[in-house]
């Protein structure tokens, strides 16, 4: 039966009073949060400087990184009339500096299918700004077998192991180019997604190992071969301000309010913060001599919530941050608030239901000449035949 917009919106009513004033609250509690950021960066900056942990479980969790005459929040001061002012903006900062993005999609094993298998998409897209509209794109496919799923312990995740290998293949491709563009700091490699990976703290060792030995070698390929790296979060969580200024101001502690919140009346479009050495407990210790050489800044690219950004430590040591910041900005306008590159690589790997479903089909059409045993739940067989 489909679903009953009356009865959800009948719902919603009802429910109306938990949802008043969540917004008005947290903007209160963050109050001072805010204040201090735009008044007392130069007390903010002694506090960090003068911080003494507790014990080895109390962190600081961000550091400023930056000049102390520097405000918390560094304006842009770019605005246009119209979009082609932009774009002519865009020309003068980004024309001949490549851009490269990789994106990944799954099929995860089926439990309609007695036969474990799953198919992973990986593309990857490179504008090489030329003016000529020059670009290379190309996707790959991986499948991934019975034999891959053998190894699992009793209670492992099928879909986890699908990840870790979608993971695996994206960073491969990434470091390749990385191999093939050495030295090219005239780039930008997009990372889609967060190069300090606390959500894994939470998986099976396996996979905890494999999202760090990942990002680890992720980050020393961006140093070791020079090509600017950037891990893009459009939707973040991340507290790391908010905890910091809870631990050095001695704030209220907000276990709901997220840096992105804190920072967005603050923001105009193009506006970033201060660039921060990321020093969040838990992963950052297993990242070896990486552990220290992450760093973040938010920025401004549309009307919601500014986006995180996770960088490397040697981009700014070699001077690059304001120009990689810059062709950041660039790929924003061009894709209209998301990075021009990733979108077009998502765009080459999504897979919709309709491919799930021939996939489906061509594995059984095969099975069937190759004699290959395998049985379909009684529900998929129910599910076919009503639809």
């Amino acid at each position: 039966m489909p679903l009953d917009p009356n009865s959800v919106l009948s719902l919603l009513q009802v429910k109306r009073s938990e949802f008043r004033g969540l917004e008005s609250q947290a903007s209160e509690q963050l109050r001072p949060y805010r204040q201090a950021l735009l008044k007392r960066g130069t007390e903010i900056r002694a506090k960090i400087n003068a911080f003494e942990p507790e014990d080895d479980r109390d962190f600081v969790y961000a550091q400023p990184l930056e000049s102390p005459e520097r405000p918390w929040v560094i304006a842009s001061n770019l605005t246009w009339n119209n979009r082609e002012e932009s774009l002519n903006w865009v020309r003068d900062r980004i024309t001949g500096i490549p851009t490269f993005a990789v994106d990944g999609s799954q099929i995860y094993p089926s439990k309609d299918f007695s036969v474990p298998i799953a198919l992973i998409q990986i593309g990857w897209y490179e504008n090489f700004h030329e003016g000529d509209g020059n670009y290379e794109k190309e996707v790959v496919l991986d499948l991934l077998t019975p034999n891959h799923f053998a190894a699992l312990s009793k209670g492992d995740s099928l879909d986890r192991l699908v990840n870790r290998r979608r993971l695996e293949l994206e960073v491969r491709r990434i470091i390749h180019y990385m191999q093939t563009h050495q030295n090219q700091e005239s780039s930008l490699v997009f990372y889609d997604g967060s190069l300090v990976a606390s959500f894994a703290e939470t998986f099976d060792r396996d996979t905890y190992q494999s999202y760090l030995k990942a990002l680890r070698e992720l980050l020393r390929a961006s140093e070791k071969y020079r090509v600017p790296l950037v891990g893009y979060i459009d939707t973040s969580a991340s507290q790391d301000l908010v905890q910091m200024l809870h631990r050095v101001m001695g704030f209220p502690e907000l276990s709901r309010s997220s840096d992105a919140g804190l920072l967005y009346p603050l923001m105009a479009w193009g506006d970033r913060t201060l660039l921060c050495r990321c020093c969040r407990p838990g992963i950052l210790k297993d990242y070896e001599e990486q552990g220290d050489r992450v760093t973040f800044t938010y920025l401004k690219t549309h009307g919601g919530y500014p986006v995180r950004l996770e960088l490397p430590l040697w981009i700014s040591e070699a001077g690059l941050l304001d120009r990689v910041v810059d062709w950041i900005r660039a790929e924003v306008i061009v894709g209209r608030g998301y990075p021009y590159a990733i979108e077009t690589a998502d765009k080459l790997t999504v897979l919709q239901t309709e491919d799930r479903k021939l996939f489906y089909r061509l594995f059984q059409d095969w099975a069937d000449r190759e004699d290959i045993p395998f049985r379909l739940s009684r529900k998929m067989v129910s599910k076919a035949y009503r639809r």
